[in-house]
């Protein structure tokens, strides 16, 4: 990547920082899009799946064609950094780096677009709400893939503490499932100095707290992984009432299918048998999210073979990790493979999701190069 188009694609990245936009909300961030294409010169449908915009080129008469995505959403967090591109939207940040990806989407249809070496179709897929609010599922709905044909998908994240610019392929997994939980227990109310005559829910809500965690070191085998984590508790509004009801929410993160039921049902169980115990009820609700993220294995060797094409540093030997992405949903549908581009140390705790995290610049050649060198990969690898 020459320097005039890295710095371009710089300005556009902290532009995007400066103005974040929530998941559902990315109606700026969108329209931003779509004026970088046109300055770009290619063609695109906006609107897709919410704020999604699909763009398309196309080169020589082959009948190939390959997708690949970015996110545009951005997180409920103050930022903390003192940058000259903060974030100026009160308490939204992008502390996970889609400015970032966004930009380099961008970035490889600006390389696909001045290389005349390949011939097929390229769909890029500049896809908003992905921090759990299915933006990968709604452009699927809104027929992604019938309105706009691709053999293979193929996406990337940036990865705080692995070295600048150095690609991560994944055998397999690269990302859990997620599913959320909320337990009420419901208990009866009383005086607090008359404990005899109510039925405490926060006394039995502490035992159901220690008891969930042992799903994972008693219920899951060792060479399985799983997490089960709390991120909620609420309860009570005087010190001198027990209360009628006290609720939690949690996460649990699983790899594969029988993990997840038997998690699920564990959790379920737990509460509903410590509830008995205290001799009250428990509302058990579970909220399943997207599936593990699995690279498809040609999918992943094009993958790696693309990190060598850009020049980049490959490693294969990172061990997943229990985060989720919705990119698994497009590979329901098409085989394909999710890769990590590192961003280099995590400065100041800055890792992702947190209110000190900012997206590297300087991989951007990396993160663009990878996306551009993939296309060619795809598209003249075998037809899947």
């Amino acid at each position: 990547m020459d320097r005039d188009l890295h710095d371009k694609l710089t300005a556009w990245r902290r532009h995007l920082h400066a103005n974040p936009e929530l998941s559902l909300q990315e109606a700026k961030t969108s329209a931003f899009v779509r004026e970088k294409l046109k300055e770009l010169g290619i063609p695109f449908e906006a609107n897709v799946g919410g704020h999604g915009v699909v763009a398309t080129l196309q080169r020589g008469a082959s009948g190939r064609s390959v997708g690949l995505r970015a996110d545009m959403d951005a997180l409920p967090i103050a930022e903390a950094n003192d940058l000259p591109y903060k974030s100026g939207t009160t308490n939204v940040m992008h502390a996970c780096g889609h400015d970032g990806h966004t930009v380099s989407l961008l970035g490889a249809a600006a390389l696909l677009a001045r290389d005349e070496s390949w011939s097929g179709t390229v769909q890029f897929l500049f896809q908003p709400a992905e921090e759990g609010y299915g933006g990968a599922k709604a452009m699927i709905e809104d027929g992604v893939f019938e309105r706009f044909p691709m053999e293979r998908v193929f996406g990337l994240h940036n990865w705080p503490g692995l070295e600048a610019g150095t690609v991560a392929v994944h055998h397999g997994p690269v990302m859990a499932e997620p599913g959320k939980f909320k337990i009420t227990l419901n208990g009866t109310a009383g005086h607090a100095a008359k404990p005899e005559l109510t039925h405490d829910p926060i006394t039995a809500m502490g035992h159901l707290l220690v008891a969930l965690q042992t799903i994972v070191s008693r219920n899951i085998g060792p060479m399985d992984s799983a997490v089960v984590s709390i991120g909620q508790i609420h309860g009570g509004l005087a010190s001198n009432q027990i209360p009628t009801s006290v609720w939690i929410e949690g996460t649990y993160r699983v790899f594969t299918v029988p993990v997840k039921e038997r998690v699920v049902e564990r959790i379920r169980a737990i509460a509903q048998n410590i509830a008995a115990t205290f001799e009250m009820q428990a509302d058990v609700d579970f909220t399943m999210g997207g599936l593990a993220t699995i690279n498809t294995p040609l999918e992943e060797e094009m993958a790696a073979s693309a990190a060598k094409a850009a020049g980049l540093t490959l490693r294969r030997d990172l061990p997943a990790n229990t985060t989720s992405e919705d990119f698994c949903n497009f590979l329901q549908h098409r085989p394909g493979a999710y890769v990590w581009v590192g961003n280099g140390p995590a400065v100041n705790g800055g890792e992702l999701h947190n209110d000190r995290y900012d997206f590297n610049d300087a991989i951007l050649p990396a993160t663009s190069g990878w996306l551009a060198a993939v296309a060619k990969q795809a598209l003249t690898s075998n037809a899947p």
